[in-house]
């Protein structure tokens, strides 16, 4: 079986458009979130977003245009001046047809489901709700459908722009926190929302060898799992499941680097780094590299996913682990470690990536760098 590889990612981030922008940040160890200017956050738990500087056209939605301006990332990184016949795009978010008080929201009701099908002038367009993993359970798709014959490529891709009614439901379950998001530290306080675009583009190695797109980033394993029951709670057995899962349809025991969810909640970072501790364990793995991208942007929630690849890829490719910004007490482990400062020097053949989302809705992916 041959290997799908993504050949292209693009990004648009509280750090700006651009992947390259995203990572110099994330290395950095800079921090983009701050107080809402587009909504008064004041009535709300949570103060800081990772908001998005730039304008967009009055007349597009916001999260269209970071997606699209995303998807022309991703695509010219593949080195496409088209897209290639009959390829798949699989968009990743809500609903298509918001209702109840989504619907009276402009940036929900403008913003179409089928859109990117028709904008990219390509063939069927698809769509995935799987809350935050959804980038994940996207994936899982595209690659049955380019292993099956069915498309030579897919395109995923996503949007998120921050939204009173999105930022209310969240405060509703007091998942936000009252300062910047600080993923595993003791003092940890909830989530902080970002927005911005992500798109991905996967393919057969060799079609991607034929124009000269890069092939080093292959899609090892994957694997999505449902914890039924559990409404917003993380369940610890059902992560590791999944990560165990993951490195075994990738055919390795163990990763150099964990790109973790972890959102900056009590619970659910609290359940990740048991997952993940649980798992060195039965593999053998000592200080395992864990961190996450979410206190220097925010969580980008459906397509947090891209932002997290795209992290895992630049530590694949230059063996340098990137810190959780925000990160000053970590919680205490034993197998894992939690980088507080960007980590040169770990040469790395495989990283994994997880993406959690409310309803019990877990991925893992496993990359190589081939």
């Amino acid at each position: 079986m041959r290997d799908i590889v993504i050949s292209g990612i693009g990004l648009v981030t509280a750090f700006g458009p651009g992947t390259d922008a995203y990572v110099r940040g994330l290395l950095a160890g800079r921090c983009a979130l701050g107080p809402a200017r587009r909504f008064s956050a004041t009535a709300y738990r949570g103060h800081a977003v990772g908001e998005v500087s730039d304008t967009v056209p009055g007349t597009v939605p916001r999260r269209q245009a970071y997606m699209l301006t995303a998807v022309e990332e991703a695509v010219r990184a593949a080195r496409l001046t088209a897209l290639p016949d009959g390829t798949r795009v699989i968009l990743v978010g809500q609903s298509p047809l918001p209702s109840g008080p989504a619907a009276a929201d402009p940036e929900q009701r403008e913003f179409m489901g089928p859109a990117p099908g028709g904008l990219l002038g390509t063939g069927p367009a698809l769509h995935i709700t799987q809350a935050c993993a959804s980038t994940l359970f996207a994936m899982s798709l595209a690659r049955e459908i380019i292993q099956s014959g069915a498309a030579p490529a897919v395109v995923v891709a996503g949007g998120t722009a921050l939204n009173p009614y999105e930022y209310a439901s969240l405060d509703v379950v007091r998942a936000l926190a009252r300062e910047p998001a600080r993923p595993f530290d003791v003092e940890r306080q909830g989530i902080s929302l970002g927005e911005g675009g992500g798109a991905l583009v996967l393919e057969h190695t060799d079609h991607a060898r034929r124009r000269g797109a890069c092939t080093d980033l292959v899609v090892a394993g994957l694997a999505c799992r449902l914890a039924g029951g559990k409404a917003v709670a993380s369940d610890e057995d059902v992560v590791s499941a999944c990560m165990r899962a993951a490195l075994d349809d990738a055919g390795v025991d163990a990763v150099g680097y964990l790109h973790a969810h972890a959102t900056g909640t009590q619970q659910g970072d609290a359940a990740e780094l048991h997952a993940a501790e649980k798992i060195c364990g039965e593999s053998g793995m000592t200080r395992l590299p864990v961190s996450s991208h979410k206190g220097s942007i925010g969580h980008l929630l459906h397509i947090s996913g891209v932002a997290a690849i795209a992290a895992t890829a630049a530590a694949l490719r230059t063996g340098t682990v990137p810190p959780t910004t925000g990160l000053s007490t970590p919680e205490a482990t034993s197998r894992v470690t939690l980088p507080t400062r960007a980590e040169p020097g770990h040469p790395l053949s495989h990283a994994a990536v997880n993406s959690f989302g409310f309803g019990g809705n877990n991925a893992c992916l496993v990359l190589r760098c081939a």
